[in-house]
């Protein structure tokens, strides 16, 4: 009889582990812990409240006893408000039959690549990209292609990249606008670009990472793939969810609007996994879609004056430079000049991770290292010479980031 020996890790966790940004934030908090007072300037998330009408709607479900399992993938309500919203917003129209909904975004995402790639399939994703792009592409038995995009292109992939980087293979192209972690925005015009390569390659749809839509700075107007391209929407799964701009991260509420066929084996793969989202969060997250909006707005103005602030700071210091996002809240810092410094280097700081070691354990700050938005294989590439911070966290407008200057090294 076989006995159990040892623990061993499926293959399709080669190379894959927890988030970089989940790690440090982990390291961060065991210095909390010890007496350390630390800026997080790491994670992803609003310091906002969830809005009180939200708050309230949640306690009447609790009150109201809608504490059973929901539909597979969304109540009927909560798929009603966001087919709303979809039209109100993006004038796309979505069917009931065309919407799904999962425990975040990122579930939504897991649950279209593991619903539709076969081993080795390609899945195309501009540079630099959110951390768990790549793993979840691999997870699903893809194969991540990497497209580096430059700092001239305000880190947007342009139409001759894409057409560069599509084979046989490729099943899927993967937009995030605005992204994580440089704040591009895709405009329509550059959509259309995008677009015109795809009408030519009928086999490569696209999924269109929607998360912080509302977060756009300076007038800069967000527009939607299925949007821009209506003729590719059968095409395009658009992902969306309530976590950035209602402040309702730990709610685990996204969403996405794809065609029928899509939605129903997305549908299959979380009836596996995580089944159906709490019940508590998808009638709050009704409330958050349907009720006053008012909050965005005064929102995404405080998000630009620490964008503004951060963004200037930043540059403020030697040796590093920073330009201005257009959206969502991360400032994505080129540290290349800094960490040549001999004075710098003789600190042990020769690359973005030593950096963000350095800040983190004699600064007292909390960033993540640019590489770990590279993918693998990113050592040597130009994303090791930056680094990303949230450039919306109220401890960093109010202390200015001093650590920065009292630590010497810049």
């Amino acid at each position: 009889m076989m006995q159990w020996s040892e623990f061993s890790r499926s293959e399709k966790l080669d190379g894959i582990n927890v988030s970089e940004i989940i790690r440090i934030g982990i390291e961060a908090n065991k210095l909390v812990a010890n007496g350390q007072d630390i800026i997080f300037l790491n994670a992803g998330e609003p310091d906002f409240p969830t809005p009180d009408n939200v708050k309230m709607a949640g306690i009447k479900a609790i009150i109201d006893n809608q504490t059973r399992y929901t539909a597979l993938d969304g109540i009927p309500a909560l798929k009603e408000a966001i087919r709303q919203k979809f039209l109100r917003e993006n004038n796309l129209d979505y069917k009931i039959s065309e919407i799904s909904v999962g425990p975040g975004a990122k579930q939504l995402l897991f649950n279209v690549f593991m619903a539709t790639l076969n081993q080795g399939d390609e899945v195309v994703v501009p540079m630099p990209c959110w951390t768990s792009y790549f793993d979840i592409i691999r997870i699903a038995g893809g194969v991540p292609v990497a497209v580096q995009c430059s700092v001239e292109e305000g880190f947007r992939m342009t139409a001759e990249q894409l057409r560069a980087a599509i084979t046989p293979k490729t099943r899927w192209l993967l937009l995030n606008s605005p992204s994580n972690p440089t704040g591009t925005v895709y405009g329509k015009d550059h959509l259309e670009a995008l677009g015109d390569v795809l009408r030519q390659n009928p086999h490569v749809g696209i999924v269109s990472d929607d998360i912080y839509e509302h977060i756009t700075y300076g007038g800069t107007p967000f527009v939607s793939m299925a949007h821009a391209c209506p003729d590719l929407k059968p095409r395009v799964v658009t992902v969306n969810g309530v976590s950035k701009a209602y402040s309702m991260t730990g709610w685990r509420i996204g969403y996405a609007g794809a065609s029928a066929e899509i939605v129903a084996a997305m549908a299959v793969v979380q009836s596996q996994s995580s089944s159906n989202p709490c019940s508590i969060s998808q009638v709050a997250a009704v409330e958050a879609l349907n009720g006053t909006q008012d909050n965005i707005a005064v929102r995404r103005d405080v998000f630009q004056r620490r964008r503004d602030l951060s963004v200037a700071a930043l540059n403020d210091i030697p040796g590093i430079s920073c330009r201005a996002p257009e959206g969502a809240f991360y400032a994505f810092a080129d540290i290349r000049e800094l960490v040549a410094n001999p004075e710098v280097i003789k600190k042990q700081v020769r690359n973005d991770k030593e950096l963000c070691h350095y800040f983190l354990h004699t600064c007292g700050v909390a960033v993540v290292p640019g590489s770990c938005f590279g993918g693998r294989g990113s050592s040597g590439s130009p994303m090791q010479h930056r680094t990303r911070l949230w450039c919306c966290i109220r401890s960093y407008e109010k202390r200015c980031a001093a650590p920065y200057w009292s630590s010497g090294i810049g």
